[in-house]
């Protein structure tokens, strides 16, 4: 899905392909859709198991932080290798490896005896998803017939968008059922079907132009950075010399990254890239927006359990409203972007998203969903919808059609980047301490400094938008671009030549 190689071409078969109506192009978006869907759920589905976890597992608040942000720190840090190692090496076979990365991963979570087994478990959980997250997608675009694409990538978000929409719901009731552990080993008979299905079904495709050089350096010192500023923001309020240390190392291998990528060869992320104002404007909204929705989602669930009594499978259906929104929308709202240019959706939308995050202040002891949940989410998801396709066809389009697969990848990886930081930050700067989630008060107190934050880099990432953000030429921005239903981050879309 992604292509590291400026401006390399996918190997999109020039020949008829898979016909999707065909038996086999069937199959083909089935082991597609359970792959990703795997991935998706479990970024929806542990945020309800959270406060569950805390308590079996005697674990603090920053535990909580670690269960999210291990697994979105090698997932962000190697999402664009995962891209590079199906193109150069079969992008079946990846996608193979990382499903059973992933479910092994999945069975250790749900086994695991202890917190830092937990957050070990999670880490490499990342990095099966890695694997399959960009593969998902790629095998579509290698295998099914180009007068098909479009449709079969339809299903694909379709079916993601259902199990966004479900796995939330779906994660309580296992929560508050058989247990927060099947949270995690829901995912072994998952791809105990996906893999068989794939091996047998699923065509191979690679990029023939791909060469075997990686950028090994660029991934470790990018994932090194993260892991350090994470750390440094989560134990912040311990003040120890070691903290302050992390801290350091953090910004020097910051530094150090970027000093890598401009004087390679073949960067993982070509510095010139960004010589597009457009590509670069983007993406600092999607830092902006992304942000403010992992800080919003991860805080969220645990505030309507932990302060208005929902149960976890309460809490988890009550973000439905959300989802729908994104489903049932998102292709108009791509439409309407293309129509009236990205400024105006990549305005308003973080500012509608700011307001749904302020309405959720009036969430407290008690709250009634009709009266002061519903109305936020909604005003939230409507925000979403204005925001989120938009974005994704304004990166596609800010660059040459040949490096989509990398603008995609980068803007992706942005996302997460940004929704990992804003789960390290957030408790520190609304004051969480670490026992918060154990009483209704101080969380209460600390979520509304919480979504004050959010609101405000949204409102930031609003004007990044309306001073920076121009209109792409016409007939730059992708169709498929209104199929996609996002909400973790961006999608990832895979290299391409011109008929796809």
């Amino acid at each position: 899905m992604t292509d590291p190689a400026p401006g390399a071409a996918a190997n999109v078969p020039a020949g008829p392909g898979v016909a999707l109506a065909s038996a086999q192009g069937r199959w083909i978006v089935l082991a597609t859709v359970l792959g990703s869907t795997m991935a998706l759920l479990d970024s929806t589905v542990v945020n309800v198991a959270l406060p569950h976890i805390g308590v079996a597992l005697g674990a603090d608040m920053a535990v909580l932080q670690w269960t999210v942000n291990a697994y979105l720190l090698t997932l962000a840090g190697l999402i664009l290798v995962g891209g590079a190692l199906g193109d150069r090496y079969g992008r079946r076979r990846v996608f193979v490896l990382g499903v059973v990365w992933f479910a092994a991963a999945s069975l250790l979570c749900g086994i695991a005896p202890n917190a830092g087994v937990l957050v070990a478990a999670r880490a490499l959980q990342g990095v099966g998803g890695a694997l399959l997250t960009p593969g998902s997608l790629a095998l579509i675009q290698g295998s099914i017939a180009a007068g098909d694409r479009a449709r079969a990538v339809g299903l694909w978000s379709g079916f993601g968008g259902v199990g966004a929409a479900v796995g939330p719901f779906l994660g309580g009731w296992l929560v508050d059922g058989p247990g927060w552990r099947w949270v995690f080993l829901l995912n072994v008979p998952v791809a105990a079907l996906c893999v068989p299905v794939a091996l047998r079904h699923v065509p191979e495709s690679r990029d023939p132009q791909a060469h075997g050089r990686f950028d090994v350096l660029g991934a470790v010192l990018g994932a090194a950075a993260l892991a350090l500023l994470t750390y440094a923001l989560i134990e912040a309020r311990s003040g120890s010399p070691l903290v302050i240390a992390a801290a350091v190392g953090g910004v020097l291998l910051s530094f150090a990254f970027v000093y890598v990528e401009r004087h390679r060869a073949d960067p993982m992320m070509p510095p010139d890239i960004f010589a597009s104002r457009q590509f670069t404007a983007v993406n600092l909204v999607t830092l902006c927006v992304y942000a403010a929705f992992g800080g919003f989602f991860f805080l969220v669930v645990l505030q309507l359990q932990v302060v208005s009594g929902y149960s976890a499978m309460a809490a988890g259906a009550a973000l439905l409203p959300t989802t729908a929104l994104m489903l049932l929308l998102s292709a108009r709202s791509g439409a309407l972007g293309e129509r009236i240019g990205p400024r105006i959706p990549l305005t308003v939308g973080p500012l509608l998203c700011a307001a749904g995050m302020l309405l959720m202040l009036r969430v407290g002891p008690d709250a009634s969903y009709v009266q002061d949940v519903l109305p936020a989410l909604v005003v939230m998801g409507l925000g979403m919808v204005a925001l989120v396709a938009p974005l994704t066809a304004t990166v596609l389009s800010s660059v040459d059609p040949g490096r989509a697969g990398l603008a995609s990848g980068i803007n992706n990886a942005a996302a997460r980047a940004a929704g990992l930081l804003a789960v390290a930050a957030l408790p520190l700067l609304s004051g969480m301490g670490p026992d918060a989630y154990r009483s209704a008060s101080e969380f209460d107190a600390a979520f509304g400094r919480a979504m004050l934050w959010c609101a405000g880099v949204l409102v930031l990432g609003a004007a990044v938008a309306w001073t920076t953000v121009r209109t792409p030429a016409p007939g730059a921005c992708h169709p498929q671009c209104h199929t996609y239903c996002a909400m973790s981050a961006p999608p990832l879309e895979p290299p391409r030549t011109a008929e796809t």
